[in-house]
């Protein structure tokens, strides 16, 4: 039986791996020129970046693809903890350094707010009890029923699920700082910390669980391996190639369409596009459910994603791996970007600089950046094409007046992504960086099901369906569609 993933994003890659373990003949199909979605790999003037996702925080999800084929994921990538974990910059010019032992978390804490310690580990053990629910017992399990929901609302009430993560933060902390440093998790995955659900909490205890890793080589040699892991095992794999329509008949999907009137038949069918893009233009309306109508047009999406990629004829030793560079403004900022939709003059930064840990990315004596600054999705109107080149600027000042010195007279190719490259290479509805929302609302039941709604056969992964955005959550979502799939000799006899 012939099985389609439409899209070869870590959610899309896993599914194909899982399907492919189950019997399945599968074709993974995707329109960029390289696996991983956005996890692409630039390469210029002697420099390397990761295009996406940096941060590893839950290995084992990978262990689990290798171990599907009696292979270990740890003899084809080199993964490297990091200490600290994120260095925070503020504007005052203070840092506070979050990660290795609980020992020393404490004691940066403590330089900050001693007494905020204490709230610290008691916010940590309330984040270990959201973990070992959330994550633990649902991440990798099907919510297309609504009953699944019903009996999880006195869990979810009992965690407090109905409180944004800052005011989870702030019932523990005090300090003003720190509760910016301990909230700034949904952002990860596309959330504002005033309105997302306190369930995405759990990251605080994912992360102390399991820590925060880099991969030698970077996310795209985690691609790579996953990609000869695909060959091994006979995946086979098209790229360069859109898929514009999901065939429906009677109710059961039987194929794609794609860009060139090409049809290709198939089983079962697994899309890794933003759901919201599946729906609205891939799947026939008449074909749709109510409820998914609803979803729909009651949508509500992350924020769009300004990427930043420069190298430097210099080395910036002092500056850590992962550096969150913390602007004036915090809640005003926020809501600029998520509520007005209006691009401010000011803004916060993520500093991604591999070459810490990895020299591969950069020639001798050179750095390696990648500075990610969240703006508004498309749906605020602003001009990239003008608007881009000016923020780089903007940024490139703030960096060079702050932690990389200098910066104007050693910086060596800097070139951006806008949320106009997010919609145009990746199909992402209005550019937004993380598909929908991690709102209450848009979370387990309400969010786009990993099993589709009044069609047979169809099935969703990664970041705008359950359980959420972010490498853990698109990877669980593929052993989601994986418990929903039977084994090939028992769907030889049995529908799926």
């Amino acid at each position: 039986m012939h099985a389609i993933v439409i899209g070869a994003g870590f959610g899309g890659i896993a599914s194909a791996l899982r399907l492919k373990a189950k019997g399945y003949d599968v074709t993974l199909i995707d329109r960029c020129n390289r696996l991983g979605g956005r996890a692409q790999v630039f390469e210029r003037a002697g420099f390397k970046y990761d295009a996406g996702p940096t941060v590893i925080t839950a290995p084992f999800l990978f262990d689990e693809l290798f171990e599907l084929f009696n292979e270990k994921f740890s003899d084809n990538v080199t993964l490297v903890p990091l200490k600290p974990w994120y260095r925070f910059y503020f504007a005052d010019k203070t840092t506070f350094d979050y990660g290795g032992t609980l020992d020393e978390t404490l004691d940066e804490i403590a330089k900050i707010a001693p007494k905020d310690c204490d709230g610290y580990v008691k916010l940590l053990a309330h984040s270990k009890r959201i973990f070992e629910i959330a994550f633990i017992q649902l991440s990798d399990k099907p919510f297309h029923q609504f009953k699944t929901m019903l009996r999880l609302i006195p869990s979810l009430v009992k965690l407090r699920s109905y409180e944004t993560v800052w005011q989870m933060v702030s019932r523990h902390l005090t300090h003003t700082k720190l509760r910016q440093a301990f909230s700034i998790q949904p952002l990860l995955v596309g959330g504002n910390p005033f309105n997302t659900t306190s369930i995405y909490g759990l990251i605080h205890y994912l992360e102390r669980a399991y820590g925060v890793h880099f991969a030698m080589g970077g996310t795209g040699a985690i691609i790579d391996s996953l990609s000869q892991l695909m060959q091994r095992q006979g995946v086979a794999v098209r790229l360069n190639t859109t898929i514009t329509k999901i065939n429906v008949s009677n109710g059961i999907a039987t194929g794609v369409i794609l860009a060139d009137g090409t049809s290709i038949e198939a089983d079962i069918v697994v899309s890794n596009a933003d759901p919201t893009h599946l729906y609205e233009t891939m799947v026939a309306k008449k074909a749709q459910s109510i409820a998914n109508k609803l979803k729909l047009s009651n949508a509500q999406f992350s924020m769009g994603l300004y990427v930043l990629y420069f190298g430097t004829s210099c080395q910036y030793p002092d500056v850590a791996h992962h550096t969150i560079w913390m602007g004036a403004r915090y809640q005003e900022l926020l809501a600029d970007i998520f509520d007005k939709k209006i691009l401010p003059n000011d803004f916060s930064l993520y500093l991604h600089r591999p070459t810490a840990t990895d020299s591969s990315f950069a020639p001798a004596g050179c750095d390696s950046f990648y500075v990610l600054c969240p703006v508004p999705n498309l749906q605020g109107s602003i001009n990239w094409s003008t608007e881009g080149p000016k923020l780089q600027q903007r940024i490139i000042q703030a960096l060079n007046d702050t932690i990389l010195p200098n910066l104007k007279s050693t910086i060596v190719d800097p070139f951006h992504m806008t949320p106009e490259n997010f919609k145009n290479d990746y199909l992402s509805t209005h550019g937004a960086g993380f598909s929908i929302a991690p709102i209450f609302s848009q979370s387990a039941w309400f969010r786009f099901h990993n099993k589709a709604e009044k069609i047979s056969n169809l099935y969703l992964v990664g970041a705008g369906t359950h359980p959420g955005a972010g490498l853990p959550g698109v990877l669980s979502s593929a052993k989601v569609v994986d418990r929903l799939i039977k084994p090939i000799k028992q769907s030889q006899t049995n529908s799926v």
